[in-house]
This record gives structure tokens, C-alpha cells and sequence, in this order.
């Protein structure tokens, strides 16, 4: 029975340490998404407004994505300087 048992915990605690690797994940990818709505909206306001020019490109989506508008600041200081991405 001692066994049985054992096994029985650990096979909970496997699907428990599952699930919660799951839950991380699953904010984290939540947060990169709400990052690149947020960025791309941002650029595209600063764009109908200011008529910046900021490209939608491979580059600005991963920093969009993972520094968030902080990043998007950084892209705008970037194109202001001259120097595009």
C-alpha cells in the first residue's frame, strides 16, 4: 500500500508543478501580447499624429514586445536621431 501511495503523491505533485509552468507561461506570453497591442498602437497614434514615419518592422515588433512603451520610446528617440530599424 505504501507504494501505491507514494506514487499516488507523486504523480499529484507532478501535475500540480504541470499546471503551474503552464500558469507562468501563459502570463508571460499574456504580457507580450498586451505589450505588442500597446506598442503598435502607440506607434500608430504617434504616427497619425505626428507623422513620424515609424516602420512596422521585425526588429520594432521584438522590441515592442519585450520592453513594452518604454521600448517604443527608444524607437521613437532612434528614428528622431535618424537612425531607422
Amino acid at each position: 500500500m505504501s507504494g501505491t501511495l507514494v506514487s499516488e503523491i507523486l504523480v499529484i505533485l507532478c501535475i500540480f508543478l504541470v499546471l503551474y509552468i503552464i500558469f507562468k507561461l501563459g502570463k508571460l506570453i499574456a504580457g507580450l501580447i498586451v505589450n505588442v497591442i500597446l506598442g503598435f498602437v502607440s506607434i500608430f497614434a504617434l504616427n497619425a499624429i505626428f507623422g513620424l514615419g515609424l516602420t512596422f518592422s521585425l526588429v520594432v515588433l521584438v522590441i515592442t514586445a519585450i520592453f513594452g512603451l518604454p521600448g517604443v520610446a527608444v524607437i521613437v528617440v532612434l528614428k528622431l536621431l535618424g537612425i531607422t530599424l
